[in-house]
Order: C-alpha cells, then structure tokens, then sequence
C-alpha cells in the first residue's frame, strides 16, 4: 500500500496528534487530582503568550500570531472532550 501523505500532511497530523496527546494528558492528570483546571489554564495562557511574545523574534509572525490565537480559544471554549 503506497503512502500518499506529503510532508505538510505530516506536519498537521503532527500537530494534531501532539495537541491531543496534551489534551489527554491534562485531563488525566485532572482526573487524579495533580494539577486542578485552573492550573491548566495558566499553562495554556503562559503558552499562548509565548507565542504572543514571540511575534518577529524568529520571522514567522503570522505563525506565532495563529498559535496564539489557536490557544486563547481553546481556553474560551474550554475543554473539548468534556465541556459542550
């Protein structure tokens, strides 16, 4: 069977199955009382203003811009496998 994916597939099912490994992760470690949500969302808040920080330091603003974005609306939206 002849694999079709292109390196830019790759790179998005990358970043994709990397945010959903830390997505479960967060949540079992919720589940079991190690870290409560509001820490969560610090972590996720100190991330998006990495990026936020990081516009023009690399040349890739749009990039870090869209990652931050990406981040403060998985916080708005809360978490998407319990959360409606």
């Amino acid at each position: 069977m002849k694999d079709d994916t292109t390196a830019s597939d790759h790179e998005r099912y990358s970043g994709m199955a990397a945010l959903t490994i830390c997505e479960a992760l967060m949540l079992a470690l919720n589940d079991h009382n190690i870290l409560p949500e509001k820490e969560f969302v610090g972590i996720l808040q100190d991330a998006a203003d990495a990026h936020e920080n990081a516009v023009g330091l690399d040349g890739d603003k749009e990039m870090h811009e869209q990652v931050a974005r990406l981040i403060k609306g998985i916080i708005a939206g809360g978490n998407s496998v319990r959360r409606p």
